[in-house]
């Protein structure tokens, strides 16, 4: 989970992408205005800025946030869709700039994958467990322990985001790809052999539970 701000003077936008990146697990905080987002910016770890806001222009935000702080995240929405526009934008320091409108799943998918390049939340478990997003290494209880490439991801996800209760749906689109056919059964059988791995008791799991008729969670406090 991440600390992430989102500032838009459009309250749908608020609203709805809001709402993915809450369903992410992120902690996410919103402002309508460039006076707004600066007092919120040194609480966040990563901002999603437009870029036309009323008063100090997102623009004018990310210029002084990427002086100040060389190295925090940063993504630009813009209606602005021209090559000069999108340029301009990543020259004041954006790292990714997103024309509207735009899919907000999409925009989550930036989020993700501009915070696993910066470095937020490198190492995530917990309870003698260790999952490092960077360098793809899982230790247990010191150990290194070999996972294939879904296992990973599917671990990943799960101890990224403690106490969040993942659908079996949520996770073939997380892990394998909305596009990618395959069947909910599957997210069970790699499951299985993720916990025999980790050496979990089904009667009391030490990291995964599985919440029936909904799907799984990462203990929170594991």
């Amino acid at each position: 989970m991440a600390r992430v701000l989102i500032v838009d003077d459009d309250p749908a936008i608020l609203e709805i992408l809001g709402a993915y990146l809450r369903a992410d697990g992120h902690d996410v905080r919103e402002a309508a205005t460039g006076v707004q987002a600066r007092a919120l910016l040194p609480e966040v770890d990563l901002a999603v800025l437009d870029w036309m806001l009323p008063g100090v222009s997102g623009l004018d935000v990310a210029r002084e946030q990427r002086r100040a702080h060389p190295d925090f995240p940063l993504i630009l929405l813009s209606a602005r869709g021209e090559e000069e526009d999108r340029l301009r934008g990543l020259d004041v320091g954006a790292d990714d700039y997103v024309t509207k409108p735009f899919s907000p799943r999409e925009v989550a998918a930036r989020v993700r994958a501009l915070l696993r390049r910066s470095g937020v939340r490198d190492v995530v478990g917990g309870a003698g467990l260790s999952v490092n997003a960077r360098t793809r290494e899982v230790t247990l209880d010191g150990a290194p322990l070999a996972l294939t490439r879904l296992e990973f991801e599917l671990l990943l996800t799960l101890a990224g985001h403690p106490g969040l209760v993942w659908t079996r749906e949520r996770l073939l689109d997380r892990v394998w790809g909305a596009d990618d056919p395959v069947v909910e059964r599957v997210v069970d059988v790699h499951l299985a052999g993720l916990r025999r791995k980790l050496g979990e008791d089904a009667a009391r799991p030490r990291f995964i539970e599985t919440v029936r008729g909904v799907g799984y969670r990462f203990r929170d406090g594991a």
